[in-house]
């Protein structure tokens, strides 16, 4: 490692001559300001030492350029100094060793010289400048120096002026130019995306199903027995994980129809033997006055006519009373037209006394908007409860009946009457919109008869019905059960 120190006027200059001295490769160890200029204390490795160019020598060969930058008198004292505290180092592993090693090898070799009184009276010599330099961090003197360096290379070296970049967003079209999708093509993207979602969900449920016959067979049997038979998917699921495995088929379908029968809610108590105020909503054509009249006949049989009253709320129709008031003649049952509230309170109060007092309303469909003034004359104040319960055609598709329930639930509902069993081609769809609802079911209608085609509702009696619909919609398909499992 080779040590020397520089003095110029100022730091330029001591770069410079530390460039041309030791080359690009040369470590500043310290700087200060001293008399006339700038010391600077500079290291650099041997081998890096002997590629430096050969400027110094003709420099130091020339005393007359040295004596025209006149220097003062402590910077020739401190340059006569600087030859004394030269070192050079030949360790015998110079290859090997860094330059950490070389540097500890210098100091030891520099303390062992005798001239211990020249080195204290010069305090700016080699190691007091090493002493001071050892309480500064290595990363922080490499990075100054390489700073330095880097510098000075950059005062050399000028870049080239950089050309002032050109906005690009100058030159880019206006937003407002651009083509925007119109509401049109948006909804036509959305339904594509809407196409695609529902063929996926379709192709992973057909996956599923796929995986569920080949683990459950019986299972997937009773599924689709059941949606023959008209009840929902859902419901049919539910039902059909109750059933083992292993049961045979004819056993499984049956316990499979106790199942469904377990689920249908009917009301606890007849109507007939509870008396009240008993009023029947519905839509257009379901059969309410025909009810209205099997069960005014039935509780005239067996209660007495005087003990049974007629009240009609349809005054929409033209003549749409007519058809009642025949009934009440011929059983000899009082019947009463109530035109709002007020008139439906005041004719059931003049009716008290009697034991049981049926309401046939005006028929309107579920989406009719007279249906709420229709339900607002049955919500009176009165001394008297009115038992409202909605009548509902087995005729009538699944989702028919549930927005028809969703309407008429706008008052509460005591329960429901199903009218033309006798006409229906599948009776599952009612089977499963009640068991869904918690509807109870008192009344089952299955003819235009009075008082003969209405009987009280048995969850048995409408799953053999149902099974039997199956059978015969199914009579010319191969199963694994016969008709037998209707009596269960």
């Amino acid at each position: 490692m080779k040590i020397k120190r520089f003095f110029a006027k100022d730091m330029r200059m001591a770069l410079l001559q530390v460039k041309e001295e030791l080359g690009a490769d040369a470590v500043i160890m310290s700087n200060k300001k001293v008399a006339g200029g700038v010391e600077i204390v500079a290291a650099v490795d041997a081998d890096s030492a002997s590629s430096a160019p050969t400027a110094t020598k003709q420099y130091r060969a020339s005393p007359a350029q040295y004596d025209n930058r006149k220097p003062s008198p402590s910077t020739r004292n401190s340059a006569r100094e600087l030859e004394d505290d030269r070192v050079s180092l030949k360790a015998s592993n110079a290859n090997g060793a860094s330059m950490t090693q070389r540097f500890a090898s210098m100091l030891k070799q520099y303390s062992q010289t005798p001239d211990t009184e020249h080195r204290a009276e010069n305090e700016d010599s080699l190691t007091a400048l090493l002493q001071r330099n050892q309480t500064k961090t290595a990363p922080n003197r490499q990075l100054a120096n390489e700073s330095a360096l880097a510098k000075l290379m950059a005062e050399e070296n000028p870049t080239p002026r950089q050309r002032p970049r050109l906005d690009s967003s100058r030159y880019e079209p206006k937003r407002d130019n651009e083509p925007t999708l119109t509401q049109q093509e948006l909804e036509s993207m959305r339904e594509e995306m809407n196409s695609i979602r529902r063929l996926l969900e379709h192709q992973v449920s057909g996956l599923m199903w796929q995986e569920v016959e080949r683990r459950e067979p019986l299972r997937a049997m009773l599924i689709k027995r059941l949606e023959r038979m008209g009840l929902s998917l859902e419901l049919a699921d539910q039902l059909a994980c109750y059933i083992p495995e292993e049961t045979p088929p004819p056993k499984a379908w049956k316990a499979l129809l106790g199942l469904v029968s377990d689920q249908i809610p009917v009301v606890k108590k007849d109507i007939l033997q509870r008396g009240g105020v008993v009023a029947l909503l519905g839509p257009t054509g379901v059969g309410k006055t025909t009810t209205v009249a099997k069960l005014a006949a039935r509780a005239a049989m067996e209660y007495g006519s005087d003990n049974v009253a007629l009240i009609t709320t349809d005054t929409y129709r033209i003549g749409a009373h007519e058809q009642l008031s025949i009934y009440g003649r011929i059983m000899g049952c009082p019947v009463r037209v109530a035109k709002d509230s007020k008139e439906l309170a005041d004719v059931i109060h003049q009716l008290r006394n009697r034991r049981l007092i049926l309401v046939d309303t005006a028929g309107m469909g579920q989406r009719d908007v007279r249906l709420s003034e229709q339900l607002d004359t049955l919500m009176q104040e009165s001394d008297e409860v009115i038992h409202s319960y909605l009548v509902l055609p087995a005729t009538a598709q699944r989702k028919v009946l549930q927005e028809t329930i969703e309407h008429f639930r706008r008052i509460p509902l005591s329960g429901c009457i199903m009218t033309k069993l006798d006409e229906c081609l599948s009776l599952g769809e009612f089977v499963s919109v009640v068991v869904q609802n918690a509807l109870p079911v008192a009344y089952i209608a299955n003819g235009q008869r009075v008082p003969e085609d209405i009987v009280i509702a048995q969850p048995k009696y409408m799953v053999a019905k149902a099974n039997e619909l199956l059978e015969k919609s199914t009579e010319n398909e191969p199963h694994y059960w016969n008709s037998d499992s209707e009596r269960f």
